[in-house]
């Protein structure tokens, strides 16, 4: 949902986003392990999986401060969002067609596509964030980003349509282990492709064939355009429809999945603490007002929230 509220934020962060990037200390890659992890392909219970249904406005007039502080904290996340800022300045001449999203919004799908290693660490962090609300508000501190690019889908959802895409995925450096019938997650911001091909240069460890109903098409929106991209969020649930040993060592496997639905742990966790504690929360895209507390809240500053 694109908020006109956000319309100024991409020169405010993109200013905080260069001086960070020129101070913040640039973090260690790990090293290579000595041969592919295994990993088994379930509902990745500790991922992060907010949509913030029912708390966008309130969820963007947060954006500034969040971004100060994420930005000294993760020098990629400062240069990855840069970057981005000046990708998008060079795109939106007088004479570009009207985006469906809000600068900010389109400023972060770039951001995760930039050529840093900002989606790793942040694709690494999304699926650990959720193993409890302490390690989402205190060691997550990717939450601007999580709450823009899942945003920016769900906006680009209601701008095109509903529909869902047949796409490809390779892995490089992972074998997966899944069982027919199982339904699973990706756990994290997945990236696929409309072109089998494309998805080659990402690995052939593992490749899945993916009929996915909540990823979209981010070609307009990624440094690398060519790739036909197509962003699943983590929220999104498959039913693993075949799997295939793809040599005989059993070392690389063709994985089938089907969508079939969406699973959230989380929504609009950021704000509940603000606005009612230890106490559950309505965030509500209904005819209820989205704000009212099934306990008592403490004073907000938040302003009203709509979906």
């Amino acid at each position: 949902m694109a908020w006109l509220s956000m319309d100024l934020l991409p020169l405010t962060l993109a200013l905080l986003a260069i001086t960070a990037a020129t101070t913040a200390a640039t973090a260690v890659p790990p090293g290579d392990t000595a041969g592919p992890l295994v990993v088994t392909l379930d509902m990745a219970p500790d991922a992060f999986d907010d949509r913030y249904r029912g708390c966008g406005r309130a969820m963007a007039a947060a954006l500034p401060g969040l971004n100060r502080s994420e930005f000294r904290q993760n020098g990629h996340l400062a240069e990855g969002w840069a970057l981005a800022a000046a990708e998008w300045r060079v795109r939106m001449s007088p004479r570009s067609p009207r985006s469906p999203l809000s600068p900010a919004q389109a400023i972060a799908l770039l951001a995760y596509t930039a050529p840093v290693p900002l989606h790793r660490e942040f694709n690494a962090a999304v699926r650990t964030a959720g193993k409890s609300r302490r390690e989402y508000r205190e060691q997550f501190h990717f939450k601007a980003l999580h709450f823009l690019l899942t945003d920016a889908l769900a906006t680009l959802r209601d701008a095109r349509g509903p529909r869902c895409h047949r796409a490809y995925r390779g892995v490089r450096g992972v074998r997966f282990e899944a069982r027919r019938g199982d339904t699973v997650r990706f756990g994290h911001f997945a990236s696929a492709s409309l072109r089998n091909e494309s998805s080659w240069s990402f690995g052939t460890d593992a490749a899945f064939h993916v009929l996915t109903c909540q990823g979209v098409n981010i070609r307009e929106f990624s440094f690398f355009p060519h790739e036909e991209e197509v962003l699943i969020p983590p929220f999104e649930t498959f039913e693993v429809t075949d799997v295939t040993n793809v040599t005989q060592a059993g070392d690389k496997a063709r994985i089938q999945l089907r969508s079939s639905g969406t699973v959230s742990n989380y929504n609009c966790e950021w704000l509940r603490e603000q606005r009612c504690g230890d106490g559950p929360c309505v965030f509500d895209a209904g005819e209820l007002d989205p704000l009212t507390p099934l306990s008592p809240c403490h004073p907000s500053p938040w302003p009203p929230c709509h979906p």
